[in-house]
């Protein structure tokens, strides 16, 4: 029996590998294989049952577990990471990226405020990177009146007919130059901008990438099946349905990270400072995540702890939105704040000290 066990905590070992490395294949070519990330919280824990299993009744087993555990290190840590919390410097800057999902909700009485904006202009950022920031929303004025009163420097940038397709940016740095990262989308869209902080050139990326392509219903059916909530003879067929349709979105989100990337690595090139924020649509273990993170640090998993969930509606609870730096910034004390709940998202929140 204990070698029947071994044997399927050394598999469960290889299906982690597999989960763990397979941001690594470019949704493209290969659709299902590529969104395997989204499997990773369930490989741990079947792994954690082994670790502690074998700690219980056979503890010199417990070697192979934990054997698996480091040689799948990067992306456990990619995913959940573990850091010492270091208080952020005083003259470090602030930075919010958060989908605010059109500044729900939409009812707001006149004269009061937006409770995302209040959080927002209170927040003591210095940047704010906003994705699906739509400017055509009811008492869009007082939105923008609001935060002229704290942020001298602004943009928007829309794409498409509808309230989703816009980024915003506010700044106490002044905006220098922007420019759009070309890749084909209807809607979604990046932004490149060059601000001056403290004397210094920086380029900042804001991006809404490509959505993850699920209606309610579909959500629903993804819910069930990764809670094992779904009837057993409905699973395979479920399941293949929704990573493949997953996987397609995937691969329309690759040629825009590569995009982004590209962007990033030309201006690298030239020596320049660079942030990079927005909401991914896509997991820590992705495609996406790894192309676009490239080169630069992911600012959650240097200085965040545990899973850090943004997106947090229906019933799908993962981390989709990023702030990731250059190497002469020091991130400080990232995380999700779970204190701004009205949109679908939580804000992603970093402090970087220029190094």
């Amino acid at each position: 029996m204990r070698k029947i066990l071994l044997t399927l905590n050394i598999l469960a070992i290889v299906v982690m590998l597999l989960v763990g490395y397979s941001d690594y294949v470019d949704p493209r070519e290969h659709s299902v294989l590529a969104v395997m990330g989204l499997l990773m919280p369930m490989v741990i824990i079947i792994n954690v049952g082994f670790l502690l299993f074998w700690l219980i009744f056979k503890r010199k087993y417990a070697l192979v577990a934990l054997a698996g555990f480091l040689v799948c290190l990067g992306p456990i840590r990619r995913y959940c990471p573990v850091n010492i919390p270091k208080n952020p410097p005083k003259d470090a800057i602030k930075i919010v990226s958060y989908n605010v999902f059109m500044f729900n909700p939409w009812d707001i009485p006149e004269g009061e405020i937006n409770p995302i904006v209040d959080y927002l202009v209170n927040s003591g950022a210095d940047i704010i990177c906003l994705q699906e920031a739509g400017y055509d929303v009811n008492g869009w004025s007082a939105i923008d009146s609001t935060f002229k009163s704290v942020y001298q420097y602004r943009d928007t940038t829309r794409k498409g007919g509808t309230a989703g397709d816009v980024l915003a940016l506010y700044s106490k740095f002044p905006i220098l130059s922007k420019e759009r990262v070309k890749y084909a989308s209807k809607g979604n869209l990046s932004e490149a901008y060059i601000l001056k902080i403290n004397g210094k050139k920086v380029l900042l990326v804001n991006n809404h990438f490509e959505t993850v392509g699920l209606n309610k219903e579909d959500k629903s059916r993804f819910h069930e099946l990764v809670h094992g909530e779904m009837e057993r003879d409905s699973t395979r067929h479920e399941s293949m349905f929704l990573l493949g349709k997953i996987g397609r979105n995937a691969g329309k989100r690759a040629p825009q990270a590569d995009a982004v990337h590209e962007l990033v690595a030309k201006y690298r090139r030239k020596g320049m400072s660079v942030i990079v924020c927005g909401d991914f649509n896509d997991t820590p273990i992705s495609y996406t995540h790894r192309r676009v993170a490239d080169g630069l640090t992911d600012c959650y998993v240097a200085s965040g702890n545990g899973p850090g969930l943004s997106y947090h509606k229906s019933g799908i609870h993962v981390r989709i939105d990023n702030i990731l730096c250059s190497d002469d910034w020091t991130p400080y004390a990232a995380k999700v704040d779970k204190t701004c709940t009205q949109s679908d998202h939580y804000p992603i929140v970093c402090w970087l000290k220029n190094r």
